[in-house]
């Protein structure tokens, strides 16, 4: 039986941990083509081996336009075209108004912004001329209600959900749809400094973290659990695959209702 994501290339960039990741690997099982981008050099080729030969990894600094015109380019020399593309690379931007510094801006905007932007760009570029295709942009709760990311990062995330709107509108004429996905309190190594903190981790630091935070995250749930990075890749397979074919301008809440219900800041 053919895999929902049969015959189709998907780019996925931050591929090397965390949501990404396992996208990656839920992707792959639906039979999707991949190229994974990360700036874990070694991860990413050790993923892309373990995935199979319809894998393939390449570095790139999401920062920069340059290197996501260049893994776009990549991805339909090797595979002849582009089917979905996932920008979901970002981190966090810890600061507070008070404290807000020049560097923090134009950092955290440019990650968390910027790729979408120029991802948005690139991969509609190629799109046009293959019939269309799926954008997902990785947006977040914290682009909804306060309190529940730092101050750059939300006013980042409310912008990615905006745009997503936006060119949703601008590229639906291409048969291009465009959607994002807002993760609620996902317990992933960006709680506790993200991949390249948990890479320098022994694997047995890495599982009482993770452990701590889904106990934690579960009680600022209105679910009995915390949210795994496998809840938003089915969501993204889903906006990926032909059954989202009427999905568009769309940002999908998926926080096991966190948002709607009250809880202070979860301890992690």
């Amino acid at each position: 039986m053919a895999g929902r994501l049969e015959g189709k290339t998907v780019i996925i960039t931050g591929a090397t941990s965390g949501i990404g990741e396992v996208t990656a690997r839920r992707f792959a099982e639906e039979g999707a083509r991949l190229l994974i981008a990360g700036r874990t050099v070694a991860k990413g080729e050790s993923l892309a081996r373990e995935l199979g030969e319809r894998v393939v990894f390449e570095p790139a600094d999401v920062t920069r336009e340059a290197d996501i015109a260049r893994i776009v380019d990549s991805a339909v020399k090797r595979f002849g075209r582009l089917d979905c593309m996932f920008n979901n690379a970002g981190a966090a931007t810890p600061c507070k108004l008070e404290n807000v510094t020049e560097e923090a801006v134009r950092d955290g905007l440019q990650l968390l912004v910027g790729s979408v932007i120029f991802g948005m760009k690139h991969a509609a570029r190629v799109m046009k001329d293959h019939g269309g295709g799926s954008i997902i942009n990785n947006a977040s709760i914290a682009a909804h209600r306060a309190g529940q990311g730092d101050l750059v990062y939300s006013a980042a995330k409310a912008a990615v959900s905006q745009l997503t709107h936006l060119a949703g509108v601008e590229l639906g004429a291409y048969n291009i749809r465009v959607n994002a996905i807002s993760p609620g309190a996902i317990a992933t190594p960006i709680f506790w400094g993200g991949s390249a903190r948990a890479s320098q981790l022994s694997d047995e630091d890495n599982r009482r973290k993770q452990a701590k935070l889904e106990q934690n995250l579960a009680r600022a749930t209105p679910l009995p659990r915390s949210g795994q990075s496998i809840d938003i890749a089915n969501a993204a397979l889903f906006l990926a695959s032909d059954e989202g074919s009427f999905v568009n301008s769309h940002d999908l809440v998926v926080d096991g209702g966190r948002i709607w219900q009250f809880h202070e800041r979860a301890s992690v």
